[in-house]
């Protein structure tokens, strides 16, 4: 796949770049210049991603930075099975556990939210950072909810992650997730307040709380040219046109 002449490889991590070491120089190159375009395109372009990570784990499938890369990325893709498959090997290669709450959600997105309630009661969830552990929360109440237990998934959700006032990188999410499971059980006043405070948390755009918000307060939007800006526009438009007598042979 043609990759930017722009893309040198050097954007990589610094970690994976020692990764990459173990691999002959033009090797390692061309894989780090793959793993770039998959981090570039994930969000925007996630088939395109999956594209440049077949590439790089065609290459160099024994390095574990390319692994996790090619599961991310058919995660983006909703390639459940597969992208499992390569964080389970990643997580063989390095020990690393950081993983896990990824791996539960594939067992989710495969229809088996029992076996991600399995995992998320797994000793592995203690040595997750902070993080990890809210991650893991949120992928336990999205699996009670597939199993429609949606109590269950409101009180797997109350932490003191979620009533901390401090805004951490994952509470726009965690309050989302509280308010939304509130409003999916009937209790439409508690979750408004939740979304409001979800809203307040989410400084850059991650979740559309604000919209969900609205929604709830019966807040409707409506295009910037209303009908009456369209006929004054029209208007407007007859009265520069020359008439019919003011017309040139």
């Amino acid at each position: 796949m043609p990759i930017p002449e722009d893309v040198t490889g050097d954007e990589i991590d610094k970690d994976v770049r020692q990764e990459l070491q173990s691999l002959p120089k033009t090797l390692a190159d061309d894989v780090a210049r793959n793993l770039v375009m998959v981090a570039r395109l994930l969000d925007e372009d996630p088939e395109g991603a999956y594209g440049y990570s077949r590439v790089a784990l065609r290459l160099a499938s024994r390095v574990a930075a390319v692994r996790e890369a090619a599961g991310f990325a058919a995660y983006a893709t909703q390639k459940y099975g597969e992208a499992l498959a390569e964080f389970r090997a990643a997580k063989r290669m390095t020990g690393n556990i950081d993983l896990w709450p990824v791996m539960a959600d594939c067992e989710r997105g495969l229809g088996r939210p029992e076996k991600a309630l399995d995992m998320a009661g797994a000793p592995e969830v203690h040595k997750l950072d902070k993080a990890g552990q809210v991650e893991m929360r949120l992928v336990a109440a999205g699996a009670r909810r597939d199993m429609e237990q949606l109590d269950a998934a409101i009180v797997t959700l109350q932490s003191p992650e979620l009533a901390a006032n401090s805004v951490q990188p994952w509470t726009a999410r965690l309050r989302y997730a509280y308010a939304d499971a509130l409003l999916a059980a009937g209790r439409e006043s508690e979750a408004r307040e939740w979304f409001a405070k979800a809203v307040e948390a989410d400084r850059d755009g991650s979740t559309d709380a604000s919209d969900r918000l609205a929604e709830l307060d019966g807040v409707e939007f409506v295009d910037v040219m209303t009908d009456d800006e369209s006929d004054t526009d029209d208007k407007s438009d007859d009265a520069d046109s020359p008439s019919e007598g003011e017309q040139k042979d």
